[in-house]
C-alpha cells in the first residue's frame, strides 16, 4: 500500500535529520525513531491533492504524516524541530546537523501547510458548488407543523452553535498547554543530550588527570634523584666525561621542569571544564523547575477542562430534558387537534340533519 503512494507521488523537497517520537506512554520523552541521520521528503499526490512527509528507515516507514493546515512545526532549539500529528497521536521531532537545514525544512513546511490549505479551500467551493446546484433542483414543498416544530429548529440549532463554541475554547486550552510543554520537553531533551556529552569528556578528563598524576610523581622522583647525582658529581669536582654527564642531567631536568609546566597548565584548563559543567547542571535545574510549573499549569487547564465538560455535560441534559418536554406538548397538542378535528365532524352532523 505504501509502495502504490509512493508511486503515485512526486517528492518536492528532501533533506536529512534524526528522527525522534514522542513516548506514546509518558508523552514526555523523546524515542529515537532511526539510529542515523535518515533522508525525510516532502511529497505531493496529484491525483488525491495530498502533501505527505515521509521518512524511511530499512524497509519501515518511520514517518508517515498527512500534512494538514492546521499543523504547526516549531523550533525547540538551533538545530531541533517539532510538529503534531494529531491523526497518528504522536509528535515527531528532527534533529539537524546545522541550523541552515533547520530553516529550510521550516519555510518549506510553511510553504506546504499554505498548499494544503489553498488546496482544501478549493475543494469546499466545489463541494458547495455541487450542494447549490442540488438545492436548485426543483423540489416539492416541506410541509410544516403548527408552530411546536419550528421553535423545536431553532432552539436546537442556537445549541448547537454554543457547543461547538465551547468545544472550540476547550480544544485550544488544551493545545496551549500540550504545546508549552511540549517546548519546554525539546529544551530539555537537548540539555540533558549536551549535558550527558559533557559528563564523558568531564570523566575522561579526571582519569587523564590522574594519569598524569603519577606521572607527575614519577617525574618529580627523577628531578630529585637527578639533583642528588648532580650535587654528588659538583662535590667530587669531577672534570672531563664527567662535565658531560653533568650537562646532560642539566638539560634531563630543564625538559622536565617544561613538562611540568605544561602538566599544571592542562589540569588548570581542566578545572575551568569543571566549573562550566556546575553551570550546566545548573541552568538543567531551572529547566527542570520550568517543567515542573509547566506540569503544575497543565494540571491546572486539566482541571479547568473537567469543569467544562461537565457543564457541556449538564447542558445537553438540559437540552435532551426540554426536547422531551417539548416533545411531550406536541404530542398534547395533536390530541386536542384530534378532539377538535372530531368535534367540528360531530357538530356539522348535528346541523345538517
Amino acid at each position: 500500500m505504501f509502495t502504490h503512494h509512493r508511486d503515485r507521488e512526486q517528492p518536492i523537497f528532501s533533506t536529512r535529520a534524526h528522527v525522534f517520537q514522542i513516548d506514546p506512554t509518558t508523552k514526555r520523552n523523546w524515542i529515537p525513531a532511526s539510529k542515523h541521520a535518515v533522508t525525510v521528503s516532502f511529497f505531493y499526490d496529484a491525483n488525491r491533492n495530498v502533501y505527505r512527509i515521509i521518512s524511511v528507515g530499512g524497509t519501515k516507514a518511520i514517518i508517515n504524516c498527512s500534512v494538514t493546515p492546521s499543523m504547526t512545526f516549531t523550533k525547540t532549539s538551533q538545530k531541533f524541530g517539532q510538529w503534531a500529528d494529531t491523526r497518528a497521536n504522536t509528535v515527531y521531532g528532527l534533529g539537524f546537523a546545522t541550523e541552515q537545514q533547520l530553516h529550510q525544512f521550516s519555510e518549506k513546511f510553511r510553504e506546504v501547510k499554505d498548499a494544503a490549505r489553498l488546496a482544501r479551500e478549493k475543494s469546499q467551493d466545489k463541494e458547495l458548488a455541487n450542494t447549490a446546484l442540488t438545492i436548485a433542483a426543483p423540489q416539492s414543498p416541506p410541509v410544516v407543523n403548527v408552530n411546536g416544530p419550528e421553535d423545536k429548529l431553532y432552539r436546537s440549532q442556537s445549541a448547537d452553535i454554543t457547543l461547538a463554541a465551547e468545544k472550540e475554547r476547550i480544544k485550544k486550552m488544551l493545545s496551549e498547554g500540550s504545546i508549552c510543554e511540549m517546548n519546554v520537553e525539546a529544551e530539555l531533551f537537548s540539555l540533558q543530550d549536551s549535558n550527558s556529552k559533557l559528563v564523558a569528556a568531564l570523566h575522561e578528563a579526571n582519569a587523564n588527570v590522574e594519569q598524569w598524576k603519577k606521572q607527575l610523581a614519577a617525574y618529580q622522583e627523577e628531578t630529585e634523584r637527578l639533583r642528588d647525582q648532580v650535587a654528588e658529581l659538583e662535590a667530587h669536582g669531577g672534570h672531563g666525561p664527567s662535565d658531560l654527564l653533568k650537562d646532560e642531567l642539566t638539560q634531563s631536568l630543564e625538559e622536565l621542569e617544561a613538562l611540568l609546566k605544561a602538566k599544571d597548565e592542562e589540569i588548570h584548563i581542566l578545572q575551568s571544564k569543571k566549573t562550566e559543567y556546575h553551570d550546566i547542571e545548573h541552568e538543567r535545574d531551572q529547566t527542570i523547575h520550568r517543567l515542573r510549573e509547566m506540569e503544575m499549569r497543565n494540571a491546572e487547564l486539566e482541571r479547568r477542562v473537567q469543569n467544562s465538560e461537565q457543564s457541556l455535560n449538564n447542558s445537553l441534559d438540559e437540552r435532551d430534558r426540554m426536547d422531551t418536554e417539548l416533545q411531550r406538548a406536541i404530542e398534547i397538542l395533536d390530541i386536542k387537534i384530534f378532539d377538535l378535528n372530531d368535534l367540528r365532524q360531530n357538530l356539522y352532523k348535528l346541523i345538517n340533519k
